[in-house]
């Protein structure tokens, strides 16, 4: 007989029923808010188009990372999961054989988020009763590919089910936004904004680089010669980014270093790029370059600034040369802020009208670099535990080790970082129940009384990501208002 999927009530709270109690009543009292989500990955055409979601496995395990970069690290090739390749060699095509081999080892999962978000969807999406297993794959898979046919599984039902309040995506700089521009146009209500990342323009020594940099004239009507004109042109795609709704930029660096080059000496870095001859070190100094003029508009056109540095992108050759870019190697890597940051913070750290939300992939710097410098600079806010660490030690650790120094009022709440559409709510979920639980140990622990803590735990699920990100505006007056102290307004 296949065991019963349950979820259990108090998961993720602590087993000392003096935390526990109190964590069950901080969550109980946000579980019910609405989903601020204010950076993630999931492609705007998916809400455009809302076109029904394909079979389960071309929804929940090919476009996943997380999920086959676990079954690759035992053994099993991406080609047996179906991944595509770059060259149209044959890989299994079969969407129930992967499931299939899936589920056969699915117990690979235990006691990682992806088996937590993973168990939470079939159970609370899609009404899946059973464990997933060898025994139980087909079973699961049916029950999922029936409910997929419905109506109401289409991608703005959910979105409305999960009380998305607002979803932000995160697009190019040459971007058209004509998705956004396509919801926009709808009789739909549902909100969905997009992020300006303009990173593949900055890599100037990267092979795509020209190809980018076409793109980019062709969105903005006038090709870039020289260094005047390609600032030029980025004030004016972010002026059209923020037309069509956007609050925040988005940059990932490997080093986060900040240092401002005189503009003809970034005039000859471009003009060796646009002749093909730009190096890794014009390339690092001109990133530098361009994450101050990134805050300096940021001063202008007040749009929040995100910084994901630290992670060394494709580290397998293999994987990359064979099956392409963002296929589950990318590999933190140790990360300095201190001395990296303080070009850019000495020049706009203090300036009221910049907001610098700081992540990092190397949790040893959150108490010795990042919970300081936040706890300092008005302009900087902590990222929330972020990729590799958004689970529940990881967001743990981050609350551990950062609000002694920053404080809870200098983080930017959560965010669900993500392109898998269907697990949002099983993400939010998790952080509003770690936090909970975290604000129950320090009343526990008369380090906080309960009151403050019901005021903190509104603030963490919603008040303090819509404050950080600009979100107060345009959410419908049905849903419960929370700002950044926790109170409903």
């Amino acid at each position: 007989m296949a065991a019963a999927l349950r979820l259990h009530p108090d998961r993720f709270f602590s087993p000392d029923p003096a935390v526990r109690r109190v964590a069950r009543d901080l969550y109980e009292a946000v579980a019910d808010l609405p989903l601020v989500c204010p950076h993630g990955h999931v492609p705007p055409a998916l809400l455009a188009e809302d076109a029904p979601f394909p079979e389960p496995t071309a929804l929940l395990i090919t476009p996943d990372h997380y999920i086959f970069r676990m079954l690759y690290s035992q053994g099993i090739s991406m080609e047996a999961m179906g991944i595509p390749t770059r060259d149209g060699a044959a890989v299994e095509a079969d969407p129930r054989a992967v499931w299939q081999r899936f589920a056969d080892h699915y117990h690979l999962f235990l006691g990682t988020p992806t088996r937590a978000w993973l168990d939470q969807t079939f159970a609370e999406v899609f009404d899946v009763d059973v464990k997933l297993d060898a025994d139980t794959a087909m079973e699961v898979y049916d029950a999922i590919d029936e409910k997929l046919a419905e109506p109401n599984f289409r991608p703005r039902a959910l979105f409305d089910r999960f009380n998305i309040d607002v979803l932000t995506t995160t697009d190019g700089a040459a971007d058209s936004l004509e998705h956004h521009a396509a919801i926009r146009d709808s009789d739909w209500g549902g909100r969905v904004i997009p992020c300006f990342r303009p990173d593949a323009v900055f890599r100037i020594a990267s092979p795509e680089w020209a190809g980018e940099m076409a793109r980019l004239g062709e969105a903005a009507g006038e090709e870039v010669t020289d260094y005047a004109g390609f600032v030029r042109v980025l004030e004016d795609r972010r002026a059209f980014f923020k037309s069509m709704g956007a609050t925040s930029t988005d940059h990932a660096v490997v080093d986060p270093l900040t240092h401002r080059l005189d503009d003809p000496e970034a005039d000859r870095l471009l003009q060796r790029a646009l002749r093909g001859e730009a190096t890794a070190a014009d390339q690092a100094a001109f990133e530098a370059h361009m994450l101050m003029e990134m805050a300096r508009m940021s001063t202008e056109d007040g749009l929040v600034m995100q910084l994901h540095p630290g992670s060394f992108r494709d580290h397998n050759e293999r994987v990359f040369r064979r099956f392409g870019r963002d296929m589950g190697g990318d590999i933190p890597v140790a990360t300095e802020y201190t001395r990296n940051l303080r070009a850019l913070l000495n020049a706009y750290g203090t300036d009221p009208r910049l907001t610098l939300v700081a992540f990092t992939l190397d949790e040893s710097t959150y108490s010795r670099e990042l919970a300081p410098l936040a706890g300092h600079y008005p302009a900087m806010r902590l990222g929330p535990a972020w990729w590799f660490f958004d689970s529940i030690e990881g967001m743990r650790r981050y609350r551990q080790l950062t609000t002694e120094t920053a404080g809870l009022y200098n983080t930017a709440g959560f965010n669900d970082d993500t392109r898998a559409f269907l697990s949002i709510p099983a993400r939010h979920d998790l952080s509003r129940r770690v936090d909970a639980n975290y604000l129950a140990e320090l009343v526990a622990e008369h380090r906080l009384d309960e009151e403050d803590a019901h005021g903190l735990i509104g603030a963490l699920a919603v008040g303090l990501a819509r404050d950080t990100y600009n979100l107060g505006d345009g959410v419908p007056e049905t849903l419960l208002d929370v700002s950044a102290d926790g109170e409903a307004r």
